[in-house]
């Protein structure tokens, strides 16, 4: 462990760090934030009931038009002057969300990348090839500051450019690699069709992040790239990627969540209420030492749940891996979809490429939704391939309940990742 002494503390000893957090927390918000305080006395709430990590459910959830209400600085918790980093969202609907740091925020945020990068595999004298974007997006700046705490050296490629990419992969010999499941799954992809093979890579670990992927996709990128691929989870709001991080040798069951610093619940979609654990709802996170702009029960959108692993060799709670987005998912004839529901069974099928759209559409009054999925080979018989698209359909059916029409298309046909997050949904509605 990078940590040992706090990514191992007993329970009862981390919820006692907690709640002393937790209670400094809420006095220190509504001494500082206008927002919170105007929001604790309209549910009457007086910072001093806060007193154990259990009253948090007394405090407000905050949501992302908080932020965007309070463009750009309006949630600052200190003066302009005390901020060393700004941080935004792409903003593609509307206003960017602004997220800004205290050096004190850096040490943190440096801190938890370098848990995560441990527990991902990384080891001081490493070299590690950063091609999450760097900018205003957290990703770059976020690994790169815990790799060089850990020990690392970084490459900082940044993202797009994978011509580039396979050049410095090939000629500097990282360990280590840290961009998208959906980039990685590129990078494998030309790494096969340029006949690189493996030894020509140095590569052993991968911390992959910021877009939900599925074990089919995991097993594609380290059959590829040679790695153990491990997932890392974070949001911008919170503080960026290194909110929690899965162990390599652990694989499978869930990423720790550095619980000293973001204590997570899980809510209903409909009723926010707590839901118990296992059960999966809506990420909700309470940063519990950002002193710039900390943030009380942050609604995440994001679908999962959370348990404890009392055979796991750090006592931090787990989160399960992303479902799904709360907002990208697909109600259809009232089913729930989620994109990654679909992609599991397209994986099952090999003569199918990892490739695929959801296309969402109006049909009367109904919203509808169909497939289009890249085929390994068009050489196919006509019947061959309308029996590929007949299984997938029937597929779907059985495991879904919904009816989707499936529109096989040629390799290559549908958009790749270059670097960025990577969109599985076409909605042609907004179009209509």
């Amino acid at each position: 462990m990078f940590n040992p002494e706090i990514e191992s503390l007993p329970l009862e000893k981390l919820r006692r760090l907690q709640s002393e957090r937790l209670s400094q927390l809420a006095a220190y918000v509504y001494d500082r934030v206008p927002f919170y305080r105007g929001t604790f006395d309209q549910l009457g709430l007086k910072p001093s009931t806060i007193l154990n990590i259990s009253d948090i459910s007394k405090l407000p959830i905050t949501y992302k038009n908080d932020l965007r209400d309070h463009y750009p600085f309006g949630l600052l918790a200190v003066p302009q002057e005390e901020i060393r980093r700004i941080h935004a969202s792409s903003g593609t609907t509307g206003k960017p969300t602004v997220v800004a740091y205290t050096a004190g925020d850096l040490e943190i945020f440096a801190e938890v990348n370098a848990r995560s990068l441990y527990a991902g595999g990384a080891r001081p004298g490493m070299k590690i090839h950063n091609a999450y974007g760097y900018g205003l997006f957290t990703g770059g700046l976020g690994i790169h500051a815990g790799a060089e705490k850990l020990g690392l050296a970084v490459v900082p490629v940044s993202g797009g450019m994978t011509d580039r990419q396979l050049m410095l992969l090939q000629d500097f010999q990282p360990e280590v690699i840290c961009c998208t499941p959906s980039y990685a799954q590129t990078l494998a992809e030309e790494v096969k069709k340029r006949g690189i093979g493996k030894k020509a890579l140095n590569l052993k670990f991968g911390v992959l992040g910021a877009e939900p992927w599925t074990e089919t996709i995991r097993e594609d990128v380290e059959a590829g790239l040679g790695i153990v691929a491990t997932n890392i989870y974070g949001l911008s709001e919170i503080i960026g990627p290194g909110v929690s991080q899965e162990d390599h040798e652990e694989k499978g069951s869930g990423s720790y969540i550095w619980e000293d610093h973001f204590f997570p619940e899980i809510l209903d979609p409909e009723t926010k209420e707590p839901l118990p654990e296992g059960a999966d709802g809506v990420l909700v996170i309470t940063t519990l030492t950002k002193k710039g702009m900390p943030l009380l029960r942050y609604w995440t959108n994001d679908i999962c749940n959370l348990s404890y692993d009392k055979s796991s060799k750090r006592t931090h709670v787990k989160m399960s891996s992303i479902k799904g987005r709360a907002d990208d998912m697909l109600i259809i004839r009232g089913v729930n979809l989620f994109p990654t529901q679909v992609e599991v069974l397209i994986r099952d099928i090999p003569e199918l490429e990892p490739h695929y759209l959801l296309v969402v559409s109006k049909k009367g009054a109904l919203d509808r939704v169909d497939v289009r999925v890249e085929v390994k080979s068009t050489a196919m018989e006509l019947s061959q391939l309308e029996g590929l698209r007949t299984h997938l359909m029937q597929k779907i059916r059985n495991n879904i309940g919904l009816h989707m029409d499936v529109e096989l298309v040629p390799r290559d046909s549908i958009p790749r990742s270059e670097g960025g997050k990577l969109s599985r949904i076409l909605d042609l509605r907004r179009e209509a």
